[in-house]
């Protein structure tokens, strides 16, 4: 593995059995991180934004009950991962971590870099935001489906829920 470090030089006096010998310059490493700069955003290019495993257990479960779908319209605001253009209906599987689920434990930010991260997560969660809104206005009915309610399973009773009000 490569180590990328923060360098930081400060000034050292070294004691050696209590007794002052000399005075060194110490280099402090610290650890931000144990890939590189390009190992790191090799690492982060591989994430998927679509076709991830939350998003197909969902698609398997509407195909299931007999609903048609399309993925990833270009055309409406946030590109919703699964659209029921019959019901005039999107549906948003989000990630707890890169959405913020408010109260999921996943929901944390990293101890490293927290300023960056904060505007991250309040850039992404304005912008889900946004997208919402102008699908409301545009007519679109809303569906959010956290990464968290797919694993334990709840994401199923939200849907029926949410399908009963699309038939009504």
């Amino acid at each position: 593995l490569i180590y990328s470090f923060n360098i930081r030089l400060f000034h050292l006096t070294k004691i050696i059995k209590d007794k002052v010998c000399k005075s060194i310059f110490y280099q402090e490493i610290l650890m931000s991180d144990i890939y590189s700069k390009e190992k790191r955003s090799q690492i982060m290019r591989k994430i998927k934004g679509k076709n991830t495993k939350p998003e197909i257990k969902v698609r398997k479960w509407l195909h299931q009950k007999g609903f048609r779908f399309r993925l990833h319209r270009q055309d409406l605001p946030g590109k919703p991962d699964i659209v029921l253009p019959k019901y005039k209906t999107v549906i948003f599987i989000n990630g707890c971590f890169w959405h913020q689920h408010q109260g999921c434990q996943k929901a944390s930010t990293p101890k490293t870099n927290q300023e960056w991260w904060k505007e991250k997560f309040k850039e992404n969660t304005e912008r889900d935001q946004r997208n919402q809104d102008k699908l409301t206005e545009m007519g679109w009915k809303v569906i959010v489906i956290w990464e968290c309610e797919i694993k334990t399973g709840k994401y199923i009773e939200q849907l029926e829920a949410n399908i009963f009000k699309i038939f009504s």
